[in-house]
């Protein structure tokens, strides 16, 4: 049996050392991901209206408005939430609101 040492292992991380600091970042983790705080769909099983957590969606009315899926504990509240008025600041603006005055912190 015999042993080659022609390619002797290297490590390129030497863990011994107390101050070892990562320097090379993965392909994956040298840009943000856009996706990390974006969800593909979202689902509320609580009524706007009553505040009641709803166990069992599938009998309930809802309401889908882009990625997001509301359910709702009757027609009623169902229709009460559609009647209610908009209150949106950008109706609110002496100036045509665009994109990017949605931006908040």
């Amino acid at each position: 049996m015999t042993t080659s040492s022609l390619h002797p292992k290297t490590h390129a991380i030497r863990f011994e050392y107390l101050n070892w600091i990562a320097t090379d970042p993965l392909p994956r983790d040298q840009i943000q991901s856009h996706r990390l705080h974006e969800p593909e769909h979202r689902i509320n099983a609580t009524d706007p209206m009553t505040g009641v957590d709803i166990e069992n969606v599938t009998s309930h009315p809802s309401l889908e408005d882009g990625n997001l899926t509301v359910y709702f504990e009757s027609v009623e509240t169902r229709k009460a939430y559609l009647d209610m008025p908009l209150d949106h600041p950008n109706l609110h603006l002496p100036y045509p609101a665009t994109d990017n005055d949605d931006r908040g912190g």
